[in-house]
């Protein structure tokens, strides 16, 4: 048996894990990272980058239907599932390189490719090597949660661990699920011929502002996605190629395949916790707002295994926090008041900060929203890119919140971010010039409107413009 003693041990080669071992071993720590499976973790094999390669794909299908408006001839495409799916592929193993075992060996980074384990508050175990650090860093992500819904342990189905690996395109995929990895699926796979239903036990979409949902869903509807909502799955039945789910309400969907979309769970199961006195439920380690354990405070956690927000830009995020306290000694914590995010339907949908209903909550009469259709833009009347809002919840002068649905809305929601996470006040925006004629000219266009009350509607104004005028040589 190895032993090996470091400054820092990190358990997950994800996005926050590999962010950690990069930024510490190149500020002078030394540094062991862990992986039982894929260097760069669900995000890069799983997630965000087959997801939005295969939505490509779904585009370009979907951009030669359309042009009629543009005086282009709409023709119908010819879809090769399988090579979308090599598309998929070809693009992981592009980004690859960058999240690679040998990259990250030539930083100075110890990479061991086995599942690891803690045997003592101060110890983890990984293959034949024992890891003693002065701190450790669980970065584990999640996965999909499977729920136990009578049948399915019976009845193949898929997950997105491996829809992006199915070459034969579903006649009709049956999707539980009507979250943002449920609805961005089902609006790729039918832009690229398969019949689509989504099954969706409360209301699709339901973590979002719903004014800003329904345009999503509306467009959906309109391309064919059928979405049963309050639909309950009870029961699963079939083979692969007939496969029924019914609902509690009695209601039975029949398709081909079946995508499992239902949410994540944290990748805890291997770690042994309890052994290093760390302490933790479902939802993921217990941590202070400086991601540290509550109850070891050699150990830190971050992105999924933290709890909270589920995204990859969250655990990028918290690896800047903890190697602030962990190589400086500089106190540091987490917050997420500035966290956005996105979905990558078309039109997207993209949140950060307070929503319209928490805003009100939360500052009541002193709440203002200012508000800008997307149909008022020029450029996306040029675009036909006209169903969209930017909805901004402003509370002091300073926006508190913004939901964007429409083209680019993951995109515009940056210049919220930015202001949110650095107290700017709307004349910030307001007072930004940007270039003409941009969809970006939608936000400063709702800031203005935050303006216009003040200025167009006042009376002192008024008055004050007159006697200037009056009086002015």
């Amino acid at each position: 048996m190895e032993r090996i003693k470091v400054d820092i041990c990190i358990i997950g080669a994800g996005s926050g894990g590999l962010s950690v071992a990069a930024g510490a071993v190149q500020m002078g720590a030394s540094v062991v990272l862990i992986e039982g499976h894929k260097m760069g973790g669900d995000c890069l094999n799983y997630g965000c980058v087959p997801s939005k390669a295969l939505i490509a794909a779904g585009k370009h299908a979907h951009a030669m239907q359309t042009g009629k408006p543009f005086g282009v001839t709409p023709v119908m495409p010819k879809v090769s599932y399988s090579d979308a799916k090599d598309h998929v592929h070809k693009v992981i193993d592009t980004i690859a390189p960058l999240d690679s075992e040998e990259r990250f060996e030539g930083l100075g980074v110890n990479v061991i490719r086995e599942w690891g384990a803690f045997i003592s508050p101060t110890e983890v175990q990984a293959g034949d090597t024992v890891i003693e650090a002065r701190r450790f860093v669980i970065a584990t992500g999640s996965g999909p949660f499977v729920p136990p819904i009578p049948g399915i342990d019976k009845v193949p189905h898929h997950t997105n661990e491996t829809i992006f690996d199915l070459r034969e395109k579903p006649d009709h995929l049956l999707i539980i699920g009507g979250g943002p990895i449920g609805m961005e699926m089902a609006q790729a796979h039918l832009r690229l011929g398969s019949k689509v239903t989504v099954i969706e036990g409360d209301k699709a979409m339901g973590k979002d502002d719903p004014e800003m949902a329904a345009i999503v869903l509306d467009r959906l509807r309109e391309e064919g996605v059928e979405i049963a909502e309050d639909a309950l799955a009870e029961k699963i039945t079939g083979k692969e190629g007939a496969i029924t789910v019914k609902t509690k309400d009695g209601r039975s969907f029949k398709g081909s395949h079946l995508l499992v979309a239902v949410g994540r769970k944290v990748n805890l199961d291997k770690l042994d916790l309890d052994k290093a006195d760390v302490k933790f439920d479902r939802g993921g380690v217990k941590v202070g707002d400086d991601l540290r354990s509550t109850s070891n405070r050699k150990v830190y956690a971050i992105g999924d295994a933290a709890g909270g927000l589920q995204f990859t830009h969250v655990a990028g995020y918290h690896a800047g926090v903890i190697i602030r306290s962990m190589l400086f000694g500089l106190p540091s914590k987490a917050k997420t008041s500035h966290i956005p995010w996105a979905t990558y339907t078309d039109p997207e949908l993209a949140q950060v900060g307070l929503t319209e209903a928490q805003a009100k909550k939360a500052h009541g009469p002193k709440l203002s929203v200012v508000r800008w259709e997307y149909s008022e833009n020029d450029r996306a009347i040029a675009e036909g890119k006209t169903a969209g809002l930017v909805k901004v919840m402003v509370a002091g002068g300073k926006p508190v919140g913004a939901s964007i649905a429409g083209a680019h809305a993951g995109e515009l929601i940056g210049l919220w971010a930015m202001a949110i996470a650095n107290g700017l006040k709307m004349s910030a925006i307001a007072n930004t010039v940007l270039p003409y004629p941009t969809i970006n000219e939608i936000n400063k266009r709702a800031a203005g409107a935050y303006f216009s009350p003040k200025l167009f509607d006042s009376a002192l104004v008024k008055r004050v413009v007159g006697l200037v005028q009056k009086y002015l040589p």
